[in-house]
């Protein structure tokens, strides 16, 4: 029987699904302050836990067992369930009042944090949210830190000195609209791109853009022509909404989309890519966040992970 201290079980079931996604003891690793090994012992820890093996290990990659992937469902759903049950906790125990001041990238902020900020809100009567949506998604400084209590930002880590806490997995997708695949074809595998038009980013892109996992391996593959340079991921969802050509873009941003048909995923043949070793995050000065901060961190994991509602509806359409 599972029987431990509820942080320890997040923690436990969080790195079982962040295997589950990852395919690989090494690549989970990346995503916490563990070694490969010390994964490896954790995941045999919960089997011995559970009871049954819920991963087939193979030389360079590990697989759900049947008895893993229903693990993984209920397994998700107890992860979301802690996290709201401790914000809930904290919020009856301290009822903290003030001021929560927050930097967010505009997108994801109008898309998927303001929403979720009202909601909490309404729970939260003794609390106000002072919101500031900025254009950049990549400003890794967190050079607003010190104005503000929270810092949102997306991609790799490159300021240890603030502290990160995970909100969100990006998953990116490449896309385009049934127009354009109509008049031009639709591309099979990556290094399609090559003889297609494309919508890309003007100077600082994301790590992760245009590269792809064929056979084990990340490839870049990017469209030849470029119709739309921008610096600005709405920017390039317009061209492509516009039949301009192919996107490779983030699903929190075109999952409503892609849902309408408005634009068509490619290369999902086996379901959706997985998710960047780089995520959403949101950056603190202080070790330990006030209970105000606290408990909309919390409240915002619950909303977020461990997979994104906006990555479940895709996952829910693609069968």
């Amino acid at each position: 029987m599972l029987i431990m201290n509820p942080n320890t079980l997040t923690e436990q079931l969080g790195l079982f699904l962040d295997v589950l996604e990852a395919g690989s003891f090494s690549a989970a690793a990346r995503r916490h302050p563990l070694t490969p090994s010390a994964v490896a012992r954790r995941i045999d820890s919960l089997e011995n836990a559970v009871g049954t093996t819920l991963f087939m290990r193979t030389t360079h990659a590990v697989v759900a067992t049947a008895a893993g992937q229903a693990f993984a469902e209920r397994a998700r759903r107890i992860v979301a369930e802690l996290q709201l049950a401790r914000a809930e906790a904290v919020s009856l125990s301290h009822a903290p009042e003030g001021l929560i001041r927050i930097d967010a990238p505009a997108a994801f902020g109008r898309r998927h944090l303001a929403p979720a900020i009202a909601d909490f809100l309404v729970l939260y009567p003794g609390l106000d949210v002072q919101l500031h949506l900025i254009d950049s998604f990549v400003d890794m400084q967190g050079s607003h830190l010190g104005k503000v209590d929270l810092v949102l930002r997306a991609g790799q880590r490159v300021d240890t000195r603030m502290v990160a806490t995970s909100l969100a997995s990006i998953v990116r997708i490449a896309c385009a609209s049934p127009s354009y695949l109509k008049s031009r074809g639709t591309p099979s595998h990556p290094a399609e791109l090559s003889q297609h038009d494309g919508l890309d980013w003007d100077g600082l892109a994301p790590l992760f853009a245009w590269r792809f996992e064929l056979d084990g391996q990340v490839q870049s593959h990017r469209p030849q022509r470029i119709r739309l340079g921008a610096n600005n991921a709405e920017a390039l969802l317009s061209g492509a909404l516009a039949g301009l050509g192919i996107a490779h873009l983030p699903t929190w941003l075109v999952s409503e989309y892609l849902l309408r048909g408005e634009l068509v995923p490619l290369f999902c043949e086996g379901g959706l890519p997985k998710p960047e070793t780089a995520g959403i995050y949101a950056l603190r000065m202080e070790q330990h966040p006030n209970a105000r901060s606290r408990l909309l961190l919390e409240y915002l994991k619950s909303r977020f992970s461990p997979v994104p509602p906006w990555d479940l509806a895709l996952q829910s359409a693609m069968g």
